[in-house]
């Protein structure tokens, strides 16, 4: 029995490219979206992730502070403890930064696009030097 070849192609997609998120053919995610899926990701941001990171942050910080107090500012764990505390409030802010970040994007996105499409449509209906002629 011989074994497939498995030589370089490059003019076409692989079988099974792996790591696809949606249904494109080829494998590739699928990145469209309508206004409507727009706003219900940013309602979950909102609603529900959002939320629950805020409420994990909370948590470790009451954890941590309780930790830091227990070993008291003598201890060399102590003093590691609050600064990888200092890593953690660092890392939820921008976590939350980029949650509200994307959110807003996600909202404000059929608006861009749409604008970009009435300006296009504009610009094609507009009078050219050439009809003059």
């Amino acid at each position: 029995m011989t074994e497939p070849s498995v030589g370089m192609r490059l003019n076409q997609l692989p079988a099974d490219p792996g790591g696809s998120v949606g249904p494109m053919p080829g494998g590739g995610p699928d990145v469209a979206s309508s206004p409507a899926d727009k706003k219900k990701a940013a309602k979950a941001i909102e609603e529900d992730i959002e939320p629950g990171t805020r409420k994990a942050g909370d948590f470790a910080d009451t954890e941590t502070g309780d930790a830091v107090k227990a070993f008291r500012d003598g201890w060399l764990t102590s003093g590691a403890l609050k600064k990888a505390h200092e890593t953690w409030g660092e890392q939820v802010k921008n976590l939350m930064n980029r949650l509200a970040s994307e959110k807003a994007a996600l909202r404000s996105a059929t608006t861009v696009l749409q604008g970009a499409d009435l300006q296009a449509g504009a610009n094609a209906q507009s009078v050219s030097v050439i009809d003059g002629y």
